[in-house]
């Protein structure tokens, strides 16, 4: 569609011209970007104004003060959460009544605006009672006395300074003696890139104002790819390479990750070119002392596990390069294309690095899994059982390195079986490396972008998703930040995407056209997965034995195996359940006349409601405009011939798809009172 492509260079123009405050704050918890919207409920006017004066104003303030007490040992709860299950379970706890908070509030507020025209005219009929369940808000604020409570017991603790990192060993220059296996081609280009001072860019970058001749100097190589695709590896053999041993004066290895201190890694540099220790404590005496050292010097600098994506930053780390000489280096691995855009040199030329294929995975694996095992039957077993696990690990040479360690000692046939037909992410942490490596990733993300990436959740591995259909679903489930002035939904939900694509968090599938269809590396979907919890569930079939838990607020399936029944488990634990999706749907027997009145009637908390492709639904029920909550309403694909006018109660909906709906000839009379609607879908149909 025009619009869209118009749309996505108008964000890029954008992002160039100015960095958004959106991508400087990175962390923090994932209940942190939740709570920001219940706050920013709670201090809307309409809901302030609401409340002024009521005796239920003093039960929001209670909830609001004990949340904002919660809010300070979040980011605590969410690193221990990986180790101590009781602080998870206190998070489950806890997120279960921000989601009823939540609900609540957006119950207050719609009733609020759409009685308003009505309290004007007959104030009398407007009953804040009835719109607020006080009984519920009372509960609500026992459950937080509780959750502070346990707050003391768990020992949680605020968190004032930077985050400290997720403990993981710090990467070095050495090479660990194993070969690297399906690289070649890759540490050939990128030495071709590091021994010419001159040639075709692959990406220039020039950023705001004129930079002087000392930024031609020096140029700079990124390898960017996903976590555990081997970035740091191949530096590694690159930088220890014999053909560039003597093409500089000076070469050195730094890490750098997401809280570096430019002080404390400037003083690092310093020791590493001088090989010897450094007293200086103050930045500027560092820079000096560094730019001294490096003058009239080639040097080559790895910079290792960069997540520097602001140009204030860059300049501030890179000032003392510039007393280098022509034909200096510096190779830069990161999972941020965002990174290579804003370094401040004229010269930046990116490597993307991709998976192995099967059989290089495969080597990775069995240089770490076979050093000792001898030929013979159970090895036979075992490498026939070792390819199978290689398949899951999908081509992340880190995936099969950290198995294949686990695997080394264990010799039955058994425990190599255990592995393959259980989900690798159950196991423990010290086991398994690759649930470290992927939680950096997550960990590092700003908080509303963590729900957007769990949400992702919902759709089943090796999905194929469209980015607007995912933006639209993000913006009905309120995981958007409001937009400043002059800046629509939409293009909040293009940013955020986009981002997600730069850092691997999703990539192009490759078969879709104009690269619009997006898929998750099946390791970053077990990731959601396990993050999102009981809080989502993915179901293959919904039926009468189909088990859901009482927290579970988004839920996802393919197909019915039983007619919709009021008799369902869903309908029963599930009724504070958000999202009603199926992907990739099955047509299944189902009772269609009940059907669509059934799960209306009992999941009145919907945000989403898709009946995309149920066939047989040939009409929805007046009681639709009960669902006040509804955002999201998806009836493309059904035999539906007209729309009951209760449509039109829907005040807070924001997108009705109607595609494919070829017996549908008129919208509802009263359409135009969906104040809020921002995309109708009737694309094709016969509407006059």
């Amino acid at each position: 569609m025009p619009w869209i492509n118009t749309l996505t260079c108008m964000i890029a123009a954008a992002l160039e011209k100015e960095h958004d405050l959106l991508w400087t704050v990175v962390g923090g918890a994932l209940l942190t970007a939740f709570l920001d919207v219940v706050f920013h409920k709670l201090a809307s006017p309409h809901i302030v104004n609401l409340l002024r004066g009521k005796k239920v104003d003093k039960l929001f303030q209670k909830v609001k003060n004990k949340l904002i007490v919660v809010r300070a040992v979040l980011d605590d709860a969410e690193k221990r959460q990986i180790t101590d299950s009781n602080v998870k379970e206190w998070l489950d706890i806890l997120k279960d009544v921000v989601y009823e908070v939540d609900d609540l509030l957006d119950e207050v507020s719609t009733n609020a605006a759409t009685q308003k025209e009505v309290s004007k005219s007959f104030p009398r009929l407007f009953n804040l009672k009835k719109m607020v369940n006080v009984n519920k808000l009372k509960d609500i604020v026992d459950r937080l006395d509780d959750i502070l409570e346990q707050t003391k017991n768990l020992n949680l603790k605020q968190i004032q300074e930077e985050k400290e990192e997720p403990c993981k060993a710090q990467p070095t220059s050495l090479e660990d003696g194993f070969p690297i296996h399906g690289r070649d081609k890759d540490k050939e280009a990128i030495i071709k890139l590091l021994l010419e001072d001159s040639g075709e860019l692959l990406l220039e970058y020039t950023s705001v104002g004129e930079h002087c001749n000392s930024h031609d100097k020096v140029s700079v190589v990124a390898i960017v790819g996903m976590g555990g695709v081997g970035k740091t590896t191949l530096a590694r053999s690159v930088y220890n390479d014999s053909d560039l041993r003597h093409t500089f004066d000076l070469k050195a290895w730094f890490y750098l990750s997401e809280n570096f201190d430019i002080k404390k890694v400037t003083k690092t540099m310093i020791e590493q070119v001088t090989k010897k220790s450094c007293e200086l404590d103050d930045l500027n005496a560092l820079q000096l002392d560094l730019m001294d050292k490096l003058k009239d010097k080639k040097f080559f600098f790895v910079l290792d596990d960069v997540w520097i994506n602001d140009y204030d930053n860059w300049c501030s780390l890179t000032k003392p390069f510039l007393s280098g000489i022509t034909g200096s280096k510096i190779l830069v691995t990161s999972r941020n294309r965002n990174v290579a855009d804003v370094v401040p040199f004229h010269t930046v030329k990116v490597h993307s690095l991709g998976k192995l294929s099967h059989e290089d995975c495969w080597l990775v694996f069995a240089n770490h899994s076979f050093p000792h095992l001898k030929s013979g039957e159970n090895r036979i077993t075992l490498e026939k059982i070792g390819r199978e696990i290689v398949k899951k690990c999908n081509g992340l040479p880190l995936a099969a390195q950290s198995l294949g360690g686990m695997l080394r000692r264990k010799h039955a046939i058994r425990d190599w079986n255990n592995i393959l037909e259980s989900d690798i992410w159950e196991l423990p942490e010290n086991q398994c490396k690759i649930i470290p490596a992927l939680r950096i990733s997550y960990y590092y993300l700003p908080p509303h972008l963590k729900r957007c990436f769990v949400y992702c959740s919902l759709y089943p591995k090796n999905y194929e998703f469209k980015k607007i259909d995912l933006i639209l679903l993000w913006m009905a489930e309120d995981l958007l930040k409001q937009p400043r002035i002059g800046k629509t939904l939409e293009e909040v939900g293009f940013e955020y995407f986009d981002y997600l694509v730069s850092t691997s968090f999703f990539q192009h599938s490759g078969s879709g056209t104009w690269g619009n269809d997006f898929v998750m590396h099946d390791l970053m979907h077990d990731l959601a997965t396990s993050l999102g919890g009981k809080f989502y569930s993915v179901s293959k079939e919904v039926g009468l034995e189909t088990k859901i838990d009482v927290k579970t607020r988004h839920l996802s399936f393919s197909k019915f195996s039983d007619p919709v029944s009021d008799k369902f488990e869903v309908f029963r634990k599930g009724k504070f359940v958000r999202t009603f999706l199926p992907i990739n749907f099955e047509l299944c027997p189902f009772n269609n006349e009940k059907a669509g009145s059934t799960i209306i009637s009992k999941l009145t908390y919907l945000r989403v409601l898709s009946f995309c492709d149920f066939k047989g639904l040939d009409a929805l029920p007046d009681s639709i405009g009960d669902l006040i909550h509804l955002r999201y309403l998806n009836l493309s694909g059904t035999s539906i011939g007209t729309l009951p006018e209760s449509v039109c109660n829907l005040y807070n909906l924001q997108t009705l798809k109607l595609n494919n709906c070829i017996l549908l000839t008129k919208l509802p009379v009263g359409i135009q009172n969906l104040v809020n609607l921002r995309h109708l879908d009737i694309n094709p149909t016969y509407i006059e």
